[in-house]
């Protein structure tokens, strides 16, 4: 039997203990009291779907609402799509006539969609971004935002007279230190067409114009990526980056390239747990020089006072 709900000061009470811990059962429309199981309140009301699907087949057939609004799409998946598909509602096949017309709103459908500029520009880099993201692993959050400052770029015409692969690479770049994921700019460079004296060029253009607020790129992000392809044990990954924090605290890291100051902390690390990897096999991984590796290892080690050998 359901009782009445009773409120003090605003907050739902239940009338036989006092108990203000509700169970809600969304299956039955019910609100039960947690501390002695009374049934306060059974007229919930259900706001779900009035159909059953039990496939997910099933499910997209029935739903009569769209995909959600996303910036990875030119026009965020807003516009009208229409269908390849031959057949009425009812699954019968359309007569010629129909087929005719059908083909016909098609063509101009798609055509008006791609009719603007800054459309067309939009679907070359994203698909570049798409293309980017995949080869580097990147994850969907900092694509979201690539496309995000890339839009910002386009609307205030920062591409006008660029590369679109430049402006597009350099947003992946920033949204990767925003979401701080651990991608050099090399990295990026390798991947894309241009250099990494054009592609930091376009980094900083879209900071300076646009205002953005990126992080200073760390080593200690570096270190799982790096630890993984390497295949450290735990001990090892703790040591490097207990070296870099120690690092930071006396500003040994100001100015320095992140991948050589991680790289040397894994040397270092290497030597004093027993897991040791060359310098050469450290400088392909992290982007740099065996020289490079060399010089801030003997910094680290001198200005940390560590004695690896």
């Amino acid at each position: 039997m359901a009782g009445s709900i009773n409120t003090e000061n605003g907050v739902v009470v239940c009338p036989e203990c006092g108990g203000k811990d509700f169970q809600h059962d969304a299956s039955r429309g019910e609100s039960t009291c947690s501390s002695c199981g009374l049934v306060v309140s059974a007229q919930h009301i259900d706001t779900g779907a009035e159909w059953r699907a039990f496939t997910r087949e099933e499910k997209d057939a029935r739903a009569r609402t769209g995909a959600p609004m996303s910036l990875l799409i030119p026009d965020k998946g807003l516009s009208t799509t229409i269908g390849l598909s031959m057949k009425d509602a009812a699954g019968r096949a359309l007569n010629g006539s129909t087929r005719a017309a059908m083909y016909r709103m098609r063509k101009w459908q798609i055509r008006s969609i791609a009719h603007s500029s800054e459309i067309r520009n939009l679907s070359i880099a994203l698909r570049e971004l798409d293309r980017l993201a995949s080869n580097l692993g990147i994850s969907r959050d900092a694509k979201d935002t690539a496309s995000f400052i890339y839009r910002k770029a386009l609307s205030k015409r920062l591409v006008r007279g660029r590369s679109i692969e430049g402006m597009i690479s350099g947003a992946l770049y920033i949204a990767c230190r925003m979401h701080r994921v651990p991608r050099q700019l090399d990295e990026l460079a390798d991947e894309s067409i241009l250099s990494r004296r054009e592609l930091g060029k376009c980094v900083r253009q879209l900071i300076r114009y646009l205002d953005l607020k990126v992080p200073i790129p760390s080593a200690t992000n570096l270190i799982p990526r790096v630890a993984s392809e390497l295949n450290l044990n735990g001990k090892t990954v703790v040591r490097a980056g207990s070296i870099i924090s120690q690092a930071k605290e006396r500003g040994i890291t100001a100015g320095k390239d992140p991948g050589g100051i991680a790289g040397a902390a894994i040397y270092i690390a290497g030597i004093l747990e027993d897991d040791r990897r060359t310098q050469r096999e450290i400088a392909e991984i992290v982007n740099v020089t065996e020289v490079t590796i060399r010089n801030r290892y003997k910094e680290l080690a001198r200005k940390l006072a560590i004695s690896p050998m």
